[in-house]
């Protein structure tokens, strides 16, 4: 990873997960992270250690206004935006006779919508300045589907298809657009699959995986080979993909 102190990343959702493990790996780096989420307790010795490279913006990513005026803090501090990852999720885990039609427009509000508020709000910024790369965090649910989770795995199906169309469209301006795939971790999100923690990967080795890859403009992006075998799989039988893994949760759900 390039160690750049001019870099200045936005990460969404970034007070949890993978999202407060690569903003601070980047903060390592040099880079200048700006972290929008609802709450910033996560970040406060970050704040500590890198008062003038790290910026929290309370950001609900439903809202518009919000939205806008946490970007604009970020380019009256630091006058430019050069990356950024779209991470923000919501999982509502429900079979789908279960499942208030409210709690999917919730999902799609925050997974799929808030990715678009956020990609609309920094691309005048990228454009002004004809180069900057978008990363939006998708998964492979989105390629296999997943028994109980039908919101969410639409939401990243959608993102896959945002992403590749927005690609295109972008490439004038200088302006890369990427899927993040990280493998299955052990995040808030992943915990109502009913899936052993100890057979997911650690957030903050996946956080710091994907943070050394940001600058990288590559259509899809792993943190290790891992993941891109299993992804190149799940793209060719994806019907049978996610057969298997509804079954192996449901056989763990039983054991438990």
């Amino acid at each position: 990873m390039v160690n750049n102190d001019r870099q200045v990343v936005i990460i969404t959702d970034a007070n949890n997960g993978i999202g407060f493990h690569m903003a601070s790996a980047l903060l390592d780096e040099g880079y200048r992270v700006a972290a929008f989420d609802l709450a910033g307790d996560n970040l406060e010795e970050l704040q500590k250690s890198f008062p003038d490279n790290l910026l929290f913006c309370k950001t609900d990513v439903t809202q518009d206004p919000e939205v806008r005026e946490s970007v604009e803090k970020v380019i009256q501090k630091w006058g430019q935006i050069d990356i950024l990852v779209n991470n923000a999720c919501l999982a509502i885990f429900a079979p789908f006779e279960m499942k208030d039609i409210e709690d999917t427009r919730r999902e799609f509000e925050v997974n799929y919508f808030g990715y678009v508020r956020m990609i609309n709000a920094v691309l005048p910024y990228m454009k002004a300045r004809r180069k900057g790369i978008i990363h939006n965090v998708s998964s492979g649910v989105g390629i296999t589907g997943f028994p109980g989770i039908y919101g969410y795995s639409s939401t990243k199906g959608a993102i896959e298809a945002l992403t590749l169309t927005l690609s295109y469209e972008f490439a004038r301006y200088g302006i890369s657009v990427t899927v993040m795939h990280p493998p299955l971790t052990n995040t808030k999100s992943a915990s109502p699959l009913g899936i052993p923690s100890q057979v997911m990967a650690d957030p903050a080795d996946v956080g710091r995986a994907l943070a050394k890859k940001v600058l990288s403009t590559k259509w899809v992006i792993t943190p290790n080979l891992q993941t891109r075998i299993y992804l190149f799989i799940a793209r060719r039988f994806p019907h049978a993909i996610g057969k298997l893994m509804g079954k192996m949760t449901e056989r763990e759900k039983r054991k438990s």
